[in-house]
């Protein structure tokens, strides 16, 4: 009587899918280091008095902590091969990032915010990692990543439906007026100010539109090519916009990328006894 095994790549498919998304959750904690350290110290000189916050929320000594505890569970996660460890880490990381959506000092910041779903989605992957069939579950935490990309892109858009957005006044005044940045650098050299503005009203549309389209039509398309899509849409974002956005968007980025994991169907059809002839 012959065992049988599944094939060896699932289980490490599921692996590097998890540390995928643990490391897009990383970095996106680490991308601004320069900025939070500098936040933390100027928040520290001058302490922000608001009795929404309970005094445990202000402290800056709370937010300090809760990063470095949150990065550095991230790590252990990334290289940990025990199953109890990756679900610790993984709670570490979800109780992390909701201090720090909710902290005074760090509420605002929509890195933290999407980090949050990316841990969330890691919390409820870790605990099926070995409990589940590994192809349908990667199936499922593709299917479950593609809704929460597209529930934060069309949570975007829906901010952006706004007649300011529309013509272009917003974005103009924050990217092309006077940012430091590449793209806006080049296009302020090279036209006048008029056509400068129309394009501004045409790349604010475009970003609408776009927002709108993958927030509503990307959870529906094939694992794979929500994966590229998303990818592929996540990195431009920052690339036309803003480099510190990679904070924003890593943790989506590391969730789009678990389509890349699901396996395609394959249909294996016995050989009859003419074609071993």
């Amino acid at each position: 009587m012959t065992e049988t095994h599944p094939p060896p790549d699932r289980f490490d498919r599921v692996v590097v899918a998890h540390r995928v998304v643990q490391a897009g959750i990383f970095i996106t904690l680490i991308w601004k280091w320069s900025y939070f350290v500098a936040a933390a110290r100027v928040y520290a000189h001058i302490p922000l008095e608001d009795s929404f916050f309970p005094d445990w929320l202000r402290s800056v000594w709370t937010v300090a902590i809760t990063y470095l505890v949150t990065a550095a569970a991230i790590a252990l996660n990334l290289i940990t091969a025990s199953r109890r460890l990756r679900c610790v880490c993984s709670w570490l990381t979800l109780i992390g990032t909701s201090i720090l959506c909710v902290h005074q000092a760090s509420y605002n910041d929509m890195t933290f915010v999407t980090a949050w779903w990316a841990s969330l989605w890691a919390v409820w992957y870790v605990h099926r990692m070995q409990d589940e069939d590994q192809a349908s579950l990667l199936r499922r935490a593709a299917l479950l990543s593609r809704l929460i990309i597209s529930v934060i892109l069309l949570g975007g858009a829906a901010g952006k439906w706004t007649a300011e957005y529309w013509s272009g006044e917003v974005l103009y005044d924050i990217y092309f007026r006077d940012r430091d940045y590449w793209l806006f650098n080049l296009l302020r050299a090279n036209f006048e100010p008029d056509l400068l503005r129309e394009i501004a009203t045409w790349y604010s549309r475009q970003v609408i539109v776009l927002e709108t389209v993958a927030g509503l039509g990307l959870w529906l398309l094939p694992p794979k090519w929500a994966a590229a899509a998303g990818v592929i849409l996540l990195t431009s974002i920052a690339l036309l916009s803003n480099f510190l956005l990679f904070s924003v968007l890593m943790s989506l980025i590391g969730l789009a990328a678990v389509g890349f994991f699901v396996e395609g169907k394959t249909e294996f059809r016995p050989l009859s006894a003419v074609e071993t002839k």
